[in-house]
Parts: C-alpha cells; structure tokens; sequence
C-alpha cells in the first residue's frame, strides 16, 4: 500500500507533496521510476517513487494497479494543493536495467509512467530513464528543478544510505529545470 512520505526522502510505495520552496525531495533509484510532478503557476509539486514487479501477465497487470494507484495518489494529492491538471508537467528519472541476467523491469517502469502520463495528459518535459546504473536523485517541488546522480555500477541502491551519497555539485550530476 502506498503511503505519504512524513520526510523529505522518499522511499519505494511512497510519494510527497509540497509548496515549501526551501524542500527538496531525494530518493534513490535502481530499476524503480520516479515520477516528479508539478504546477509551474503555483509552485506546488510532488515525487512518488514506485517498482512494478512481475514477470508474467497477472503479476504485471496485478503491479500495474499498483503504480496506478501510486500516481493517482500523487495527482489528486497535486489538485488538493490546488493545481490544475491543464498546468501539470512532468519529469521521470530511473527504470535502470540493474541485472542484465534478470528481467528488464526497468524498462516496463518507464513505459507504464509515460503511458500513464500520456493518458493522463500530463506533458513529459524531461526524463532520464534507463541504462545500467543507479540514481540519486533531487527535486525541489516549487519550481521543478531536477538534479541527478548516476552512481558508480557496482553501487546498489539497497546499500548503506552512507556509501550513496556523493555530493552532488561534482562531475557527474546532470539537471533538469
């Protein structure tokens, strides 16, 4: 079941909305997708952080109800804040290819958010999906900036949160306004 985050680290089944222009929310990501959304007229938006797992059809189509609900927590949590569907936008980060030798539940992350949000009609304005490595990832829900992390590939997103947290101002950190 998903639930609100209380914090401002934002953990798989979770999501926060916000206006606070001094938070940034962060979370790590391996083959899970993050979908940040907001309201670029109130400064209002959100992260929720979801993994569809499965690998036949009843599990895909049994997690997919989940990453639904998920989102749909995270949008009507959006509206509750008083934004407005025609002004959403969105950004996706994640849905890494973490172990070549299992199933690519990366990929099908990615391609239930877009589908989602196409369905929806919630404009994509910038993503970073898949690949091989884990991500950590920063986003400041009053104005929409993204800033990611790809971390090294023999780093996993279940290890210590010590070994994860490189600073994010050196080489490597791409951002998203």
């Amino acid at each position: 079941m998903a639930s609100l985050a209380t914090g401002n680290h934002i953990i798989q089944g979770e999501y926060r909305v916000t206006a606070d222009p001094d938070v940034a929310l962060t979370t790590l990501l391996g083959s899970c997708v993050a979908a940040c959304i907001w309201d670029p007229l109130l400064h209002v938006g959100g992260m929720n952080h979801f993994l569809l797992p499965g690998d036949n059809e009843q599990q895909i189509r049994d997690s997919e109800r989940f990453g639904v609900h998920l989102m749909e927590l995270l949008v009507n949590a959006l509206f509750r804040h008083g934004a407005s569907r025609q002004r959403l936008v969105a950004k996706l980060f994640g849905g890494a290819n973490m172990n070549s030798q299992l199933a690519d539940i990366g990929s099908r992350n990615a391609e239930f958010a877009q589908r989602f949000l196409r369905n929806e009609d919630i404009k994509i304005v910038g993503e970073s999906l898949g690949g091989d490595r884990a991500r950590k990832l920063q986003f400041w829900p009053a104005t929409g900036r993204a800033r990611q992390m790809l971390l090294p590939k023999d780093v996993a997103p279940s290890e210590p949160r010590k070994t994860l947290v490189p600073d994010l101002a050196g080489s490597g950190a791409v951002e998203l306004f």
